[in-house]
């Protein structure tokens, strides 16, 4: 009785073990993206419960009919992970193939030579386990040991459970692999699309080559100057490229008009800001954007348009903005002007600070454009 209570309780106490195995394995596949992480724990997990001398994991390689190791562990030739092994040498090949566990007991294995050759690491025992999900193989768990081994059948079990795991774990860093590429070419497809917006509208405004990029690149330094936090900087560059759409809205007759504009004109010209808030809330992924288009026109003290915000009720990437665009423009030639020197200019912004600008903006944007200027000789 006391042997059939002992041999029960290491019975339990391995059973116990696997499941905590497979447990430490979940959560790794749960909270972490690290795939060379997370089956270097499941390789972790055969050496300890299923007490073999090596294990490694092959995944199937994208280039060629091949195996590439991303985590080996017990073997003598230490070998770097990403040797490969072609599909038609050994069972691990064999294994992806057909799809099934491939299980060798002798020391010796047929391969594509005539004459046999010896399973590698002086391994007696050796299993290759297909891992595979959704139908398709990703590349094989495999377990050598080097004196004969002939296991209990929940230990197979366990073995195919934690190829099942690695399965998983492989599937869900691809899919998460996708996301992040697709996520990624669906953005540079936006930036793409408003670039060009930008351009049009320069090129219809008749605004100097690279106004546009101009001010989004001196906006974005201000901002990092400003402490603003970079998760906030692709809306910032995304509102500096559109501070003008609105003026798609602007006939050409009062957009290119070369003398003064009349007050009804003018009263036109200021509903810009307000088309751009049309023309771009309905775009979810812009409407962060929006405060450059529907801000950059109001004033520190109350008298900008379209809503006449005062002081720090005017959103700070627009009081940004809005120092960057007066330099931009001063700096430019124009038909009906030459561009202002920089002393001019920085001379202009100070007097600007406390009524058009925000006093703190103009401050960091100084010190920007003035560590930019040649120092006595």
């Amino acid at each position: 009785m006391e042997q059939e209570i002992f041999v029960l309780n290491a019975e339990l106490e391995a059973r116990l073990g696997r499941i905590n195995a497979l447990r430490a394995i979940d959560l790794a596949i749960t909270s972490s993206l690290d795939l060379p992480l997370t089956l270097g724990i499941v390789v972790d997990q055969v050496l300890s419960q299923l007490e073999v001398d090596a294990a490694g994991i092959l995944l199937c390689s994208p280039q060629m009919p091949a195996l590439e190791y991303v985590v080996r562990k017990g073997y003598r030739d230490v070998g770097a992970p990403g040797y490969l092994q072609r599909l038609d040498e050994g069972p691990a090949g064999r294994a992806v193939l057909v799809r099934r566990t491939q299980y060798v007991f002798k020391p010796r294995v047929v391969s594509t030579a005539p004459e046999e050759s010896p399973l590698p690491e002086g391994f007696v025992t050796y299993w290759a386990v297909p891992l595979t999900a959704k139908g398709g193989v990703k590349g094989v768990l495999e377990v050598g040991h080097r004196s004969p081994l002939t296991p209990e059948p929940d230990w197979l079990e366990f073995l195919e459970a934690l190829a099942r795991q690695a399965a998983i774990a492989i599937d869900n860093a691809e899919l998460f692999g996708d996301l992040h590429r697709s996520t990624l070419e669906l953005s540079l497809a936006y930036d793409a699309t408003i670039e060009g917006w930008s351009r049009a509208v320069d090129l219809r405004d008749h605004e100097t080559e690279g106004h546009s990029r101009r001010v989004t690149e001196m906006t974005l330094r201000l901002a990092r100057a400003m402490n603003v936090a970079e998760a906030e900087m692709v809306h910032l560059r995304r509102g500096a490229l559109l501070h003008d759409i609105g003026k798609i809205g602007i006939p050409d007759r009062i957009l290119l008009k070369p003398g003064p504009l009349t007050d009804d004109e003018s009263a036109l010209m200021r509903r810009h800001p307000q088309y751009a808030l049309e023309m771009l809330t309905p775009i979810a992924f812009l409407r962060p954007a929006l405060d450059i288009p529907y801000g950059h026109h109001e004033k520190w003290d109350g008298s900008g348009y379209p809503r006449g915000l005062r002081g720090e009720q005017i959103p700070l990437a627009a009081r940004m903005f809005a120092a960057v665009d007066i330099w931009d423009a001063l700096r430019s030639d124009r038909p009906y002007r030459p561009a202002w020197p920089m002393e001019r200019v920085l001379e202009h912004l100070r007097s600007l600070a406390g009524t058009h600008l925000d006093p703190c903006v103009v401050e960091a944007f100084l010190a920007i454009l003035s560590s930019e200027q040649p120092g006595p000789r």
